[in-house]
């Protein structure tokens, strides 16, 4: 069975996008100025105020995989162990283009939060921006063969408290993407400044640690979950 590990990095629009009373709806329950930062930087994690700016794919059996990217011009180069190929492209459009493509060629797929996070924001911006999905990222809940959401299966659908990707690589002993530094919400100055090369490396931390983690489930859990 071929498999496919994916992640996605996204970001929130510049205020000045959302008319008068889009901004109004947005911040119409924030008392101080705290939560309206908050609220600012929760944007990212939804489809209507973000876009996907990078997705990270990688074959668990082999380690290869791809990093499709958004950046000011066309690039590809390939990371030092040969393993990975970075491709630029200069807008979202691209980016669901090549995710699609690619993703219908694999019979699982294998994510973490997969499920509330990554896939439906990946099916709604393709239906906002009129691009049709190549195949169901959300099939039934408890068949891992098609869809391994990790963070569903190391938290036994909702019996054991959710933990972030961080947390639980480092509980695993697994290398954290978040130990290099960067996080989540690095990425609007890192793509502002136009360091889009690293939030491509970034994106492609993430998949490598939920590749090791899916190992560790399928050695170890796949048979409990």
């Amino acid at each position: 069975m071929a498999s496919i590990v994916f992640d996605i990095e996204t970001l929130r629009y510049s205020l000045d996008v959302f008319d008068e009373k889009q901004r109004e709806y947005l911040f119409k329950f924030c008392k101080t100025e705290e939560e309206r930062t908050a609220k600012i930087q929760e944007l990212a994690l939804n489809p209507l105020t973000a876009q996907i700016i990078a997705v990270g794919m990688v074959n668990p059996e082999t380690n290869r995989g791809k990093v499709i990217f958004i950046a000011e011009q066309k690039e590809t180069f390939r990371s030092e162990d040969e393993r990975i190929e970075f491709c630029s492209v200069l807008n979202e459009n691209d980016i669901l283009h090549h995710f699609w493509n690619d993703i219908k060629h694999f019979d699982q797929i294998i994510t973490f939060n997969g499920r509330s996070f990554d896939c439906p924001f990946l099916l709604l911006r393709s239906a906002m921006l009129n691009i049709r999905p190549t195949r169901n990222l959300m099939p039934y809940r408890y068949d891992t063969d098609k869809h391994c959401d990790l963070l569903e299966q190391l938290t036994f659908y909702g019996a054991q408290k959710r933990m972030s990707l961080d947390f639980i690589c480092k509980s695993f002993g697994i290398t954290s993407p978040k130990e290099k530094g960067i996080t989540g919400l690095e990425l609007p100055p890192l793509f502002e400044q136009k360091r889009f090369r690293e939030i491509a490396e970034y994106c492609i931390g993430d998949v490598y640690a939920t590749c090791e983690l899916f190992r560790r489930w399928n050695d170890f859990l796949s048979e409990q979950g």
